[in-house]
């Protein structure tokens, strides 16, 4: 990924505990769990997650980080659906 650097101890920790202390949670990140999923899904979905929380970290809240995880949202979501019900 250009442009992002993921400079974290913990690669595993989430853009919620690394910028609790900066700002509020990202309240569109519950959007992005995964672990309710089945396994099938997870493979798709976690990428999503952690592309979702990469954006978190590295770019401030304002109008098109919000924008830019609103996009990857429609995009996760069409990707699980594409596994749930393919040729849709």
């Amino acid at each position: 990924m250009t442009g992002f650097k993921f400079d974290c101890a913990d690669p595993e920790q989430s853009a919620e505990t690394l910028r609790s202390d900066v700002q509020p949670i990202e309240p569109l990140l519950k959007w992005f769990e995964y672990s309710h999923l089945p396994p099938h899904l997870q493979a798709v979905s976690k990428p999503f997650h952690d592309l979702a929380n990469e954006i978190v970290i590295q770019i401030k809240r304002g109008p098109e980080r919000t924008v830019a995880l609103r996009k990857l949202l429609e995009s996760k979501d069409a990707a699980v659906r594409a596994v749930v019900v393919p040729f849709g």
